[in-house]
């Protein structure tokens, strides 16, 4: 037995007359900075280019000048749990076994209120020197952010920390659509649905277009702020996100909603919404 295994760090820097400060573990990063490089420009393709598989991305690599084999790129797909074709994320979306898939409720249901459908999702998030995953919950018809994460694990609970903040801000919604990932479909998460009368609704296996509108924000995200900044740390990309989240729900007009922001569409009654769109109608055809 390793007796050395029952003697205290402090203990044993005593028996050798060493300073406790000087000894420390110090973790040994999971990619090289070589490797990271890789991931991130292929989550970059990927945000682009959806619909590319490996073979693509291999040569989009290669011309952007990586040195790269496509079987890395066929693993590195698996890292960031993109597969051929859809945008899936495989790593972030493995039902638990023995966890319940329900079925998809919006196909052509008409959405045309606030807190009527609720979707969440999860996607990777680049940092200088590693990565972590962030998962936001969003309000179909405004688009408008309710809550989200930042965790450097995919555990459930800073998921479930997302939904109970949201729920706590704004109600519960009528429907809440997911994948099929295990953090959404557990028991606690799909528990606390169910406490409040939500109905539960889950893409269907390989459609990531079912979900495309938080899919949509996490594209404007990536493009407007975290390829921009190349956040050091996961404090620093706390501070970066919440104000990139105050950006985009209060100040950033969406032509899909009118060019109103998600917070005119989510709070303000319809009247007032059909109000200020007829005032900038007019205020354009003056300036013409």
């Amino acid at each position: 037995m390793n007796k050395s295994a029952e003697v205290s760090v402090v203990e044993q820097c005593k028996l050798l007359d060493l300073s406790r400060s000087s000894i420390y573990y110090e973790p040994e990063p999971l990619f090289s900075d070589e490797q990271l490089a890789i991931l991130n420009q292929m989550d970059e393709i990927f945000t682009d280019k959806p619909f590319y598989g490996y073979r693509r991305v291999y040569l989009d690599l290669i011309d952007q000048g990586f040195i790269v084999g496509r079987d890395r790129v066929l693993k590195y797909m698996r890292v960031l749990g993109l597969e051929t074709f859809y945008p899936r994320k495989r790593k972030t979306t493995i039902p638990g076994k023995g966890h319940k898939i329900y079925p998809y409720l919006l196909k052509g249901l008409d959405i045309c209120r606030p807190n009527q459908v609720w979707a969440a999702d999860i996607t990777y998030i680049r940092l200088t020197k590693g990565f972590c995953y962030l998962v936001a919950v969003i309000d179909w018809y405004s688009r408008r952010i309710l809550s989200y994460r930042v965790s450097n694990s995919l555990d459930t609970a800073f998921c479930l920390d997302a939904l109970q903040e949201a729920i706590d801000k704004f109600g519960a919604p009528e429907i809440f659509n997911t994948d099929q990932g295990c953090q959404f479909t557990s028991q606690d998460f799909t528990g606390l649905l169910k406490t409040y009368g939500t109905q539960i609704s889950m893409d269907s296996k390989g459609r990531a277009i079912d979900n495309v509108i938080i899919e949509r924000f996490f594209r404007s995200l990536k493009y407007e702020n975290i390829y921009l900044r190349e956040y050091r740390g996961i404090p620093e990309l706390r501070e970066g996100v919440f104000n990139y989240m105050n950006f985009y729900n209060y100040k950033r007009p969406h032509s899909s909603l009118a060019n109103l922001t998600p917070v005119e569409v989510y709070e303000v009654n319809k009247e007032v919404r059909e109000t200020k769109q007829q005032n900038r109608k007019l205020v354009l055809q003056n300036a013409v």
